[in-house]
């Protein structure tokens, strides 16, 4: 009989040692064998949990996202103010990724390069970015926001929290104190901006700059997003999860 929990331990065991090795020796050194070998596991093994090194790193992002998810829940559980509720999902995010910065750091290289699948705005990470945009669009679930803003402000927050991940990557400070108190800002910001939305007389520009945006298709649809957070919170996770993926 098929052992899935044996099996589940050595897909992460055999993740765990590809990031390993991506942070030792950089993404492009590191061969599908030499993971193989460092795992304890045949190549045909690696192979058969990951299709590729890309694969691999998909399963990474997976986690990430996974891992934030459940994070800025938890801190949406004892947020009393908007404030707070943005403060979760921007945060939650920094503490996940500040602690593998020098790996996300050797990504950086794909990250804008349109045809690599692990391109951050590709269609290989398309699920990503809407699970991302529908937790910011959780984040703001007590906010006072009309039908157009609420479906534009979580993809501007999104695009946001997207240039404080850059700079986090650069960031050498103590702790990397320089990207939280940014986000800080950041946040504080955002707060002052969605007051300053709600003002009559901008609501004409701004509804020309949404339009400008949703022209340059820069805006994906909310119905995507809100349709990809709500699968992931009913589909299976794990081995089975990964298996399906594989066969779509």
């Amino acid at each position: 009989m098929f052992n899935t929990d044996r099996s589940e331990a050595s897909r992460k065991r055999i993740l765990q040692t590809a990031l390993g090795l991506f942070r030792k020796q950089g993404f492009t050194r590191t061969t599908m064998r030499d993971v193989a070998s460092e795992a304890g596991v045949s190549l045909g093994a690696a192979y058969y949990y990951f299709r590729s090194k890309e694969d691999i790193v998909g399963a990474y992002y997976e986690y990430v996202q996974k891992e934030h998810r459940l994070r800025a829940r938890k801190g949406f559980r004892s947020a009393r103010t908007l404030k707070q509720r943005l403060e979760a999902v921007f945060f939650s995010k920094m503490d996940i990724i500040g602690r593998d910065q020098r790996l996300m750091s050797a990504l950086f290289r794909y990250g804008g390069d349109p045809d690599h699948p692990l391109c951050w705005f590709g269609p290989e990470t398309e699920r990503q970015r809407d699970l991302s945009m529908a937790l910011f669009d959780e984040a703001l679930g007590i906010a006072r926001l009309s039908d157009e803003m609420r479906n534009v402000i979580p993809i501007l927050l999104w695009a946001m929290h997207m240039g404080l991940m850059l700079y986090l990557l650069f960031d050498r400070s103590p702790e990397q104190c320089r990207t939280h108190m940014l986000t800080k800002r950041s946040v504080e910001l955002s707060l002052f901006g969605l007051k300053f939305l709600r003002v009559p007389l901008v609501r004409v520009p701004v509804r020309k700059v949404f339009a400008a945006l949703k022209e340059a298709e820069l805006i994906p649809p909310a119905s995507r997003w809100r349709e990809a957070i709500a699968q992931e919170d009913t589909e299976p996770t794990g081995l089975e999860n990964h298996r399906k993926g594989r066969e779509r």
